[in-house]
This record gives C-alpha cells, sequence and structure tokens, in this order.
C-alpha cells in the first residue's frame, strides 16, 4: 500500500493519477529500485501483503523490448526532467500472458526541491490495443478469405521498394469465375475463392505474402526471390489446382487459374503493369498457364491440361 506521502509526493501521483483504481503507482529510489507501489501491482504477480514487490528494480515489471525506454525515462525523471512523455511497454502476467500498459515517470523531490526518486504510472491498455488491432483487421483484411485485401497489398509493396528488397510478384485470376458464379451461383462462387486462398496458404512459404485484390483475382509478394525461384513457386500452385477435382458443396469440378510473374523493381506502377501483361498473356494464350514478364524473350510455363465443365467454356473471366 502507497505509504503517507509529503506534499511534493501527492502533487506529483496527483498529476500522474487523477482516477482508475486498476492504474499501478511505483515508488523507486534514484536507481530505479521500488520503495512502495500501490495494490494493483498485484497485476504483475507481486503479493502486496508481504511487500514482495520491494527491492525489485522497475525494469523486472517489463519486457526485454521495453526495458530500454522504461529505463531512460526514469533516467530522465531523475535527472530533474519534467516532460513525463507516456510510451508504450509490455509486460508479463504470472500466466505469462502478455499484457501492455503505458507508461510515464516524474520525479521526487523533498523540501528543498533535491530529487530523491522518481513516481510512475504504468495504465493497462489491452482493450484499447485490442479494439486498434480489430480494426486494423477490419481495414486490411478480405473478410471471406481472411487474407490481406488490396490496400494492405498495395503498403507491403511499397514498403518492399522502398527498402529495396528484391523480390517477386504474382497475380493469378481464377479462370472463368464469372460462368462458375452464373451457373452455380455466388454462394459456390465464393467457396471457390476460399479453396484457392487455402491452396496459396498450403503452397507458400511462411514468409511470402497472399492477398486477395480483386474479384478472383489474387497477389502474391515473394520476398528475396529470383525470378526462377517465383517461376517454379507460381508454376506449382497453377499446376497442382490443374490436378485436384475440387468439391464445393454439391458441385465438383476441376478450377483452373492463370498467373502473371514479375520482378519487383522501378517502382509500383512499373511492378504492377509487367505482372499485369504477363497475366494477360497467360489468359490470351489459352488460360491454365504461367506466364513470366517479357524481357528479351517471353517465357512461359503451361500447365498440364485440366477437362471440366468450367474449362471450355469461352466466357473472358
Amino acid at each position: 500500500m502507497i505509504e503517507k506521502l509529503n506534499l511534493q509526493e501527492g502533487v506529483a501521483l496527483y498529476r500522474l493519477l487523477a482516477d482508475g483504481s486498476g492504474d499501478i503507482v511505483v515508488k523507486t529510489d534514484l536507481k530505479g529500485y521500488i520503495v512502495d507501489a500501490s495494490p494493483a501491482i498485484a497485476q504483475l504477480g507481486f503479493d502486496v501483503s508481504t511487500n514482495a514487490h520491494v527491492g525489485v528494480h522497475l525494469l523486472d515489471l517489463v519486457g526485454e523490448e521495453g526495458k530500454s525506454q522504461v529505463a531512460y525515462a526514469h533516467g530522465n525523471a531523475v535527472a530533474g526532467g519534467e516532460d513525463g512523455t507516456w510510451i508504450e511497454v509490455a509486460a508479463h502476467t504470472p500466466d505469462q500472458r502478455e499484457s501492455w500498459y503505458r507508461f510515464r515517470a516524474r520525479a521526487l523531490r523533498d523540501e528543498s526541491g533535491e530529487v530523491y526518486g522518481a513516481i510512475s504510472l504504468m495504465r493497462s491498455i489491452d482493450e484499447q490495443r485490442e479494439l486498434r488491432d480489430q480494426l486494423f483487421a477490419a481495414t486490411y483484411t478480405d473478410s471471406l478469405t481472411c487474407l490481406t485485401n488490396r490496400s494492405a497489398f498495395v503498403s507491403m509493396l511499397e514498403h518492399m521498394l522502398g527498402s529495396e528488397m528484391k523480390g517477386c510478384l504474382g497475380l493469378f485470376s481464377l479462370d472463368f469465375f464469372r460462368s462458375i458464379n452464373m451457373k452455380y451461383g455466388q454462394h459456390t462462387g465464393d467457396a471457390v475463392l476460399r479453396v484457392f486462398a487455402d491452396l496459396l496458404r498450403e503452397m507458400l512459404r511462411g514468409d511470402d505474402i497472399i492477398s486477395r485484390i480483386g474479384s478472383e483475382r489474387f497477389a502474391v509478394l515473394l520476398p528475396r526471390t529470383t525470378a526462377e525461384q517465383a517461376e517454379a513457386i507460381c508454376s506449382r500452385v497453377v499446376t497442382t489446382l490443374a490436378e485436384r477435382r475440387q468439391k464445393v458443396g454439391e458441385c465438383e469440378f476441376v478450377i483452373t487459374a492463370s498467373a502473371g510473374v514479375a520482378q519487383i523493381s522501378h517502382d509500383l506502377d512499373s511492378t504492377m503493369e509487367r505482372a499485369e501483361m504477363a497475366l494477360f498473356t497467360a489468359k490470351a494464350k489459352g488460360r491454365n498457364r504461367l506466364e513470366m514478364e517479357r524481357r528479351d524473350r517471353p517465357r512461359f510455363v503451361a500447365a498440364p491440361s485440366a477437362t471440366g465443365q468450367m474449362h471450355n467454356r469461352r466466357h473472358d473471366d
């Protein structure tokens, strides 16, 4: 329990803590060792009744990544700094769960104005972070396939270009998708999209980034991948899809896809245009195939032919 505070401590505490009994208030000496704390420190596994927290260093309350920030904030406070800037740090609860707090520290001064320690406030922000994560997911996730959406894809491609990270972009388009929707209904069409999304998750590497960027169109960012490696990876996707007879609800048929691959270079528009042209070429040459971007000469890989009631229709999807 926080002991009786002198006037300066009371003023510092009031400025830090207006309300919120769940806030952790910690009093430390000049070196950062805990002298006293509010009962809420029990959230971090300390037994308040036995003063188990006394003598524990302030840095022991937070995770490794937050230690340098907390050390700086405490050092600034005991040096007489008055800014008391809020920082966000993670702490580990007794059940090994990561819990997030906003942290700030202010100097404690005696009656002569000499700094003799600091008083710090840790305020839980788990609920705010959860809401923030949910908003992020809603903003950048395709709700049907649970892949990232076009906005997220553009941001990640721009990041790769800005950091000059080498790699390739693969664009996929499900063949005759409009015909599937027309004949079997949108519910079946949605199921087909999820089937293909699952195949991409199954066949691509952990570092690859998969996005749904349009109705039946998918994009794959392949970091640190050569053109030859990207060709092999994306070709396997096209081939595997064509070899599997998919059962979607009461329907069973072959699903195929066309693909275009380009190296990530120059700028976003250039990268997209080269991948789009390769995809267009794959469709023009009969679909169910992969085309690489055009360099000195056209290169392509054709998947084994697959027959199915969707594959032979003439609609351009």
